[in-house]
């Protein structure tokens, strides 16, 4: 098992733990929101995603930041899964990243959704 994220205690009061699968959801989510220089330790880790949220959007806005996450992605995680498609989506304040990989250690493709500001459906 892993430590869930974000990091929360469950409902015996231990800190709580998730699967495999989920765990790698949540550190492709860690890897899409933070932004490179937040973390002292890693100061290149994550994909700088958020800053995006209020840039004008175009079509070639739109290639450069999925060209981005997907290179991100590959970097931080990629001993772990295979990036098979990336869409990002800004409308207003909110943005939605659509992720479609596939775990190594299983060969089982999946798919997430993440949104980030604004109203989540």
């Amino acid at each position: 098992m892993n430590l869930d994220f974000p990091l929360h205690f469950d409902g015996r009061g231990r800190t709580a733990e998730t699967d495999d699968e989920s765990h790698i959801r949540d550190l492709i989510e860690q890897v899409l929101f933070t932004a490179p220089g937040e973390r002292v330790n890693r100061p290149d880790f994550g994909s700088g995603l958020q800053q995006l949220v209020f840039a004008p959007n175009s079509d070639e806005l739109a290639a450069a930041t999925q060209f981005l996450v997907q290179g991100a992605l590959q970097q931080w995680l990629g001993d772990l899964i295979q990036v098979d498609a990336v869409e990002v989506e800004s409308e207003d304040a909110t943005l939605r990243v659509v992720v479609q990989y596939t775990v190594r250690r299983t060969q089982q493709p999946q798919v997430a959704q993440f949104v980030q500001g604004g109203s989540r459906p």
